[in-house]
């Protein structure tokens, strides 16, 4: 018997506004379809968030025994400024500003956001389509769309039909928004003009003289609108029904509100049973943005070199502090946060090298069984890590009683503990130890310490050709130094 056979999971639908019993489509299989990054800059660290979340919700999955086929696509074209119908497309504007190919902004960030989930230990997807790489399907799509009488064409552009497909649907369903208002309080935005509403979206745009990225279709040459992408790649891997949809809160409209309308007035039937949406990440109480600089990326984190946290974290540590909160929960991320995260996780990694030392001895006084239930319970309820991770901070107090001899537990039972416990850090949570790392930290601080002593002497002799000579010989290693009026620091780029 499999274990999610024992287990009751249920999932918060955004559909239905409730949690849910999970009943996959197919039994013992699971299908699940998240977006993905759109690649024209490097990930953010709110970006991590969600898709640190749904590597929660696979690994949970798979540990429960089922078959998963997760597809997270990677958005490469057709994403306009402000997610709008008008306007130059994310990638095509970098590629413009850097005089590059489209594509080399595509592969270097591509790269980018690959590297960056690998340091956070996420489990890569079954199968990431690319957008450039599914035109033919996504023209496909509209061409039904079009012969089902939801779309139409306006100057080379094809539009859905929102007023048409609302007379027999519901626009809505979703994000609890009502047409009508939508309507009437929609703004006149450029190129209005040729729709019939302004609710109505893009399938197909037309591509201007100057416009890099286009392909030739029916309606002439033009590339897709950028909702028409997850529709085509996830019914084309998935099926034209599937159990879960994935993303952050902020695409829960127009992005997928779009998508339940496309899949509808294409095939007729509504596409997903589970929709789920990961909520923000913010920074010091506000909102992640470039553009005011309350913003780091994930290598900042890594390295230090920010002026948002007194010293460097690691990357499992950003992931235990993203657990910390359930993926429905705001959460906001500071420097006094994560420096009691990484607290946290040392306490769970130092408790897990104990329990390698303990041995069976006598009767168990304390109930397994009944603890490694309770486990479960907080993952069945909508994937509620802070509750798991209280529960695993329970045995970590066993742990420390056994080790003093206070408690007792029959091999089975300690077994049990064992396995538990490794199965929700590392399987579950997808933590990693990083005992080792913290160990060549400690020598890399000394053997920095001893440099910066050097070269504060050399300085104080006014010998600056060696002072010179350490600070470049460091920066040439991707270590720059940092002199300020409570000494020298040191950050690793």
């Amino acid at each position: 018997m499999q274990l999610y056979q024992q287990q009751n999971l249920k999932i918060y639908n955004t559909l239905s506004g409730e949690k849910e019993t999970f009943v996959p489509l197919h039994e013992g299989a699971v299908g699940m379809y998240v977006c993905g990054p759109t690649v024209y800059s490097n990930v953010h660290l709110g970006n991590c968030r969600t898709f640190i979340s749904f590597d929660l919700v696979f690994r949970y999955l798979k540990h429960l025994g089922y078959k998963v086929r997760y597809v997270r696509n990677i958005t490469d074209v057709g994403h306009i400024e402000d997610d709008a119908d008008e306007g130059e497309d994310k990638i095509a504007k970098k590629a413009r500003l850097e005089k590059l190919e489209p594509m080399e902004i595509v592969q270097q960030y591509s790269v980018d956001f690959h590297q960056i989930m690998e340091l956070f230990n996420s489990l890569p997807p079954s199968i990431e389509p690319t957008a450039t790489g599914h035109i033919i399907e996504q023209i496909e799509t509209i061409k039904q769309i079009f012969d089902n009488g939801y779309a139409y064409l306006a100057n080379g552009s094809v539009y859905f039909d929102v007023v048409k497909y609302n007379e027999t649907h519901n626009y809505g369903i979703l994000s609890g928004r009502n047409l009508d208002d939508m309507l009437s309080n929609s703004r006149e935005l450029a190129g209005q003009d040729e729709k019939k509403n302004p609710a109505d979206f893009a399938l197909w745009k037309k591509a201007e003289p100057e416009h890099i990225m286009r392909w030739p279709s029916p309606w002439g040459d033009g590339f897709p609108g950028w909702h028409l992408e997850c529709t085509s790649m996830s019914t084309k891997y998935l099926g034209n029904k599937f159990d879960i949809h994935g993303g952050g809160m902020d695409l829960k409209f127009p992005h997928h509100e779009c998508e339940i309308a496309q899949n509808e007035a294409c095939t007729g039937n509504a596409p997903v049973n589970y929709w789920m949406h990961a909520n923000m990440l913010t920074l010091n109480g506000k909102k992640m943005a470039k553009s005011t600089g309350n913003n780091i990326l994930p290598r900042e984190l890594f390295s230090g070199n920010n002026d948002k946290l007194g010293k460097a974290f690691s990357p499992s540590v950003a992931r235990f502090f993203m657990m910390q909160a359930h993926y429905r929960s705001i959460l906001d991320f500071s420097n006094d946060a994560i420096v009691a995260a990484e607290k946290g996780y040392n306490r769970l990694m130092e408790a897990m090298d104990t329990l390698s030392g303990i041995t069976a001895s006598g009767n168990s006084t304390l109930d397994i069984a009944a603890w490694k239930q309770l486990c479960y319970d907080a993952m069945n309820d909508d994937f509620n890590s802070p509750i798991l991770i209280a529960h695993l901070f329970e045995g970590v107090r066993y742990i420390n009683l056994l080790k003093e001899g206070k408690e007792s537990l029959t091999a089975a039972d300690l077994e049990s503990l064992t396995k538990t416990m490794h199965s929700f850090i590392y399987d579950v949570l997808g933590l990693k130890s990083e005992a080792g790392d913290e160990g060549s930290n400690d020598k890399l601080e000394g053997v920095m310490n001893m440099l910066i002593s050097m070269r504060n002497e050399a300085r104080a002799n006014k010998d600056f050709a060696l002072s010179d000579q350490i600070r470049n010989r460091l920066t040439e290693l991707g270590i720059e130094l940092k002199d300020g009026k409570e000494g020298t620091t040191f950050s690793i780029n």
